[in-house]
């Protein structure tokens, strides 16, 4: 199993208030959570009205597909007009590599 992230840093057009950058920021989730199946959600510059930053994760059996739906989301945010791209980061880790432990599930009885 891998998990692919990848946050995207965004300054935003012409906007002149927190309630303008919902308003580019909504869809913007919206389409990507709609297109690829993935979890997506604002994760910084809240206070900022022009900047945001957009976190999303994808799991899969295979890194390269996490590679390519996480290129993917970043190629379409990137073609929107009213955004650019200030900063990629993308990182993929294998079930091995996450800081966990096997653990027995909430609901099992012993």
């Amino acid at each position: 199993m891998w998990i692919g992230t990848l946050s995207l840093d965004l300054l935003l057009g012409d906007v002149h208030s927190l309630k303008e950058k919902r308003s580019v920021v909504r869809p913007i989730v919206a389409e990507l959570r709609r297109r690829f199946a993935l979890s997506v959600a604002e994760t910084g510059h809240l206070e900022l009205h022009r900047r945001a930053e957009i976190g999303m994760a994808v799991v899969a059996a295979d890194r390269a597909h996490c590679v390519e739906v996480l290129r993917a989301c970043e190629q379409l945010v990137a073609g929107r007009p009213e955004v650019e791209v200030l900063a990629a980061r993308e990182r993929c880790l294998a079930e091995d590599d996450a800081d966990g432990q096997f653990r027995q599930p909430a609901d099992s009885t012993d």
